[in-house]
């Protein structure tokens, strides 16, 4: 199995016992992979971060989601999110994806193309003042820019409350 794709500690566990019902032969065969190194949470952490935030453009938020996905120990996901944004910064990488994002919509953008484009950025998991900076930032967007707050889009994700009578 770890010849395919590499594997967190707790998503091998899960894999081996659905294979083999013995659970003292998975234990001794996760013990016996960690002692020779091929199974190391931090390091699949830090490798499956990196990969997703510089080959697909994840914010932070979706990296913490991912690796919890991924059943990486909690303790493990902080410093491996820190670690993806080392070499280039999360502000970079939500440019990039801006960049490619506005190639495929045509301007001006209305408001809702606008609205749009900015919940697409934070599914990616970039914070949304953040979104907000960037597209006041760039001056075909600034005129729909400017009306939006990071309150309307972050209300505007969450469900609606219903209404009592």
């Amino acid at each position: 199995m770890l010849a395919r794709r590499p594997y967190s500690i707790a998503e091998l566990r899960r894999a081996l016992a659905r294979k083999c019902p013995d659970i003292e032969k998975v234990d001794a065969a996760i013990a016996r992979l960690r002692e020779i190194g091929y199974l190391d949470d931090q390091k699949f952490a830090e490798q499956y971060a990196y990969s997703l935030a510089h080959n697909r453009a994840f914010g932070p938020h979706r990296l913490r989601r991912e690796l919890k996905a991924k059943l990486v120990n909690y303790k493990e996901i902080e410093p491996a999110v820190e670690q993806a944004y080392k070499e280039t910064p999360a502000r970079d990488l939500l440019e990039l994806a801006l960049d490619k994002k506005l190639r495929s919509i045509r301007l001006p953008l209305t408001r809702a193309r606008f609205h749009s484009l900015c919940q697409s950025m934070m599914r990616l998991g970039f914070n949304a003042g953040d979104i907000i900076k960037a597209m006041r930032a760039r001056p075909e967007l600034a005129p729909v820019a400017d009306d939006f707050e990071p309150v309307d889009l972050e209300a505007s994700a969450e469900e609606p409350e219903p209404e009592q009578s």
